[in-house]
């Protein structure tokens, strides 16, 4: 189990380092201003509870494969900017009638989407996956035993503050695109910007930068 002092330490570290802007803040911003305030926070919750699949990657050392196999890492790079580049070319396809005035009439199922987006996004970033391999040992005290069990808590921790803040992140997002939207061919503009930030994204990890 944990210490006090071992948890503390640890959420006081991956705050900052989740407050920091970063691929998945920026995504999160982007969404949200783009299409509202519940699909903001759907896609940041998503993001967020991503963390898990590399709990579970760190818990049984395939994090570690990943980062010792060139061809993985490449692979799994390749995949994960891909994905960023799809999302925002559907983004820049928009007509701009998916913005918040439209989104608050759309069905639960778009909501589920964007938090399955989310997770994916965020399950398939290699750079992820080595931070969990080098982060989250660094919290761990042998000498207390059950290192798996001390790693597992730890990734959830992580996933917790996580979705916590981009959530927030979404929900405040939201509100600047709600305002914004009002205005004459808001939406379109901000899809525009969503594209190219999702765009951008996925070419900074494809040239491995």
């Amino acid at each position: 189990m944990l210490t006090a002092a071992q948890l503390l330490g640890f959420l006081v570290a991956a705050i900052l380092i989740t407050a920091t802007p970063g691929p998945d803040n920026l995504m999160v911003l982007g969404m949200g201003m783009s299409r509202g305030r519940r699909q903001g926070i759907a896609f940041g919750l998503g993001c967020g509870l991503g963390c898990l699949s590399h709990t579970l990657l760190a818990v049984v050392g395939v994090s570690a494969l990943v980062a010792a196999s060139p061809v993985a890492f490449t692979a799994l790079k390749w995949v994960g900017g891909a994905y960023l580049i799809w999302l925002g070319i559907q983004a820049l396809r928009s007509t701009g009638t998916g913005g918040v005035a439209a989104t608050h009439a759309a069905p639960a199922q778009s909501l589920l989407s964007l938090f399955f987006k989310g997770m994916f996004a965020n399950a398939i970033n290699p750079k992820v996956v080595l931070f969990f391999l080098s982060f989250l040992p660094q919290f761990v005290v042998p000498a207390q035993g059950q290192v798996a069990l001390q790693l597992g808590l730890l990734g959830l921790a992580f996933t917790v503050q996580a979705a916590l803040l981009f959530g927030l992140l979404g929900y405040f997002a939201g509100s600047i695109g709600a305002w914004l939207s009002r205005r004459p061919r808001a939406g379109l503009w901000l899809d525009r910007i969503a594209g190219a930030v999702f765009v951008g994204l996925g070419l900074k990890m494809l040239s491995g930068r």
